[in-house]
C-alpha cells in the first residue's frame, strides 16, 4: 500500500493535542500546590513557625498552577 496516495487527515492531530491537554491538566493544577506546600512544610519547621509558610505557598501554588491551566487552554482554543 503506498502511503503518499492517502487523503490528508481532516483532523491534522487536533484531537491528539486536546487529549494531551486534557491528561496534563491534573498535573498542572496539583505540581504547584504539592511543590508550594512542601517548600512551605519545610520552612515552617526551619524557621520554628507555625502552618504559615504552608499555608501562604499553598495559596500561592494554587494560583500558579490555575493561571498556568487557564494560559495553556486559552492558548489551544485560539491556534485553529
Amino acid at each position: 500500500m503506498n502511503l503518499r496516495n492517502l487523503p490528508p487527515d481532516k483532523d491534522s492531530g487536533g484531537t491528539a493535542k486536546q487529549m494531551a491537554i486534557a491528561f496534563e491538566l491534573p498535573f498542572m493544577l496539583v505540581g504547584p500546590v504539592v511543590l508550594g506546600g512542601a517548600i512551605g512544610y519545610f520552612l515552617d519547621r526551619w524557621l520554628h513557625t507555625k502552618p504559615l509558610f504552608l499555608i501562604v505557598l499553598g495559596i500561592l501554588g494554587v494560583i500558579v498552577g490555575v493561571m498556568d491551566a487557564v494560559k495553556i487552554a486559552g492558548a489551544a482554543e485560539k491556534k485553529p
